[in-house]
């Protein structure tokens, strides 16, 4: 791999996209929710799916600073790791 500092800078490894399907589990899991999602805007009337649609949109900008937020604390720990290996 080249530097993987570039590599993330470039797009080349996005982390959110790898670690939401790298596992058969999760995989199965997003199966379960789109069938689960699509059952329940069947039988939604046109208000309750504009709320829903609000929901969702405001799940999924939260779900996306809590990834950046974890992305950044585990990016961090690893710093600490690798400064205290060295040190050592």
């Amino acid at each position: 791999m080249n530097n993987p500092i570039k590599e993330v800078w470039h797009g080349n490894i996005i982390p959110q996209e790898d670690s939401r399907t790298n596992s058969k589990e999760m995989k199965e899991l997003l199966g379960y929710m789109a069938r689960h999602h699509e059952d329940l805007e069947k039988s939604f009337t046109d208000e309750q799916k504009e709320t829903f649609e609000k929901f969702h949109d405001c799940w999924s900008e939260y779900m996306s600073l809590a990834e950046a937020a974890i992305f950044a604390y585990a990016f961090k720990l690893g710093m600490q790791i690798a400064i205290e290996t060295l040190v050592e």
